[in-house]
């Protein structure tokens, strides 16, 4: 049953929080990758520890999950492919205060995982809210097909420009950066003319 309703969507700030993965199978390992890659301590549980889970950079038991488990962990992830215990993950969640997600089971999910594409520090994600993952997956191949690494560029650009204005003592909030954010701008990055790109950008911004 996908998730009905508004989603409200965050970016989560990971780095060096401990958080569990309950399962320990190819889904699993996608998952606690995701989290180690963001900067968590992660830790897996599952009765069977897969090749994909030991070959990763987390703590991991072969054991079923217990109660007990998320003492101490920020966020979960139940990948099991067991409802039940997904819904015990949810449960204990619920009452220490652990955000949990299910794969592919939303309604024992207390947030969801949208599809990701990264290019540096520029992220853009797809959701469906469970409604539908192959059409999330497809938006994020169009996405990514478009999304190519002069995006990555453009934002540290843009990252110089508001140090720079933070160093003059003005807001970065109050400058209508429209006039910057043109294609002209993306062309110049695309084809590495970095000088025209910032001087282009310290013209409209002065």
């Amino acid at each position: 049953m996908p998730i009905d309703g508004v989603l409200y969507p965050v970016n989560l700030v990971v780095a060096d929080r401990l958080c569990l993965v309950v399962g320990a199978g190819r889904i699993a390992a996608r998952k606690a990758e995701g989290l180690a890659d963001a900067g968590a301590r992660v830790r897996v549980v599952g009765t069977v520890v897969g090749p994909e889970v030991r070959a990763l950079p987390v703590a991991w038991e072969e054991r079923p999950y217990r109660r007990g488990d998320l003492a101490g962990v920020w966020l979960a992830v139940a990948a099991t492919g067991d409802p039940e215990v997904n819904r015990a993950v949810r449960a204990d969640g619920d009452a220490a205060g652990v955000w949990v997600n299910a794969a592919d089971d939303p309604p024992s999910c207390s947030f969801t995982l949208p599809a990701v594409v990264r290019q540096g520090p520029v992220m853009v994600t797809v959701s469906t809210g469970g409604h539908s993952p192959a059409l999330a997956t497809w938006l994020k191949s169009h996405v990514a097909s478009e999304l190519g690494p002069e995006w990555a560029t453009l934002a540290e650009l843009f990252a110089e420009a508001r140090d720079r204005l933070r160093a003059q003592g003005r807001s970065t909030e109050d400058v209508d950066w429209r006039p910057v954010l043109d294609w002209s701008m993306l062309e110049a990055v695309k084809a590495g003319d970095l000088a025209r790109a910032r001087e282009r950008i310290r013209a409209c911004l002065s």
